[in-house]
C-alpha cells in the first residue's frame, strides 16, 4: 500500500497550516475557579479555530488508522497533532500568566498567590515527565 497524504484522507491541510504547525489543549470548559482570581476571558476564537482543526486532523489519522495506512505516515500525523496542541497550550500559558498570574502576584491574598503559583509549578512539573 502507498502512503497517503493527509489531504487524501480528509484532513483539511490548508486549514490546519493556517492554524499553525504546532497546538495543546486547554481546561475544559467550565473548569475550576481558584477563590479570589476572577475569569474574565472572553471566548478566544484563534484557540477555538485551532482546536477545531486539530479535531479534523485527529478523525483524519482516525480514519488512516481504520483503512490500514503505512504506519510511519499515521506517526507523522500524530506528530504533528501533538505539536499543534503544544501550541495552542503555550498560547493558553501565555494568556494565563499575563491574566490570572499577574493579578494573583499582585493582589493581596496570600492563599491565593500561593495556590496560582502551586499551579504553575504543576503544569511545569507534568510537562516535563512526558
Amino acid at each position: 500500500m502507498h502512503p497517503r497524504t493527509a489531504a487524501q484522507v480528509g484532513v483539511d491541510v490548508d486549514a490546519f497550516r493556517s492554524s499553525s504547525p504546532d497546538l495543546l489543549y486547554p481546561p475544559p470548559r467550565g473548569g475550576r475557579t481558584s477563590p479570589g482570581v476572577s475569569v474574565s476571558h472572553q471566548p478566544n476564537e484563534d484557540l477555538v479555530r485551532r482546536l477545531k482543526s486539530i479535531e479534523g486532523h485527529v478523525r483524519g489519522v482516525q480514519r488512516m488508522v481504520e483503512e490500514g495506512e503505512y504506519c510511519i505516515d499515521v506517526v507523522n500525523q500524530i506528530s504533528a497533532i501533538q505539536s499543534a496542541l503544544k501550541k495552542v497550550s503555550a498560547i493558553m500559558l501565555d494568556g494565563h500568566l499575563r491574566s490570572c498570574v499577574t493579578d494573583a502576584v499582585r493582589g493581596a491574598d496570600a492563599e491565593t498567590r500561593e495556590e496560582v503559583l502551586g499551579e504553575l509549578m504543576q503544569v511545569f512539573e507534568s510537562s516535563a515527565q512526558v
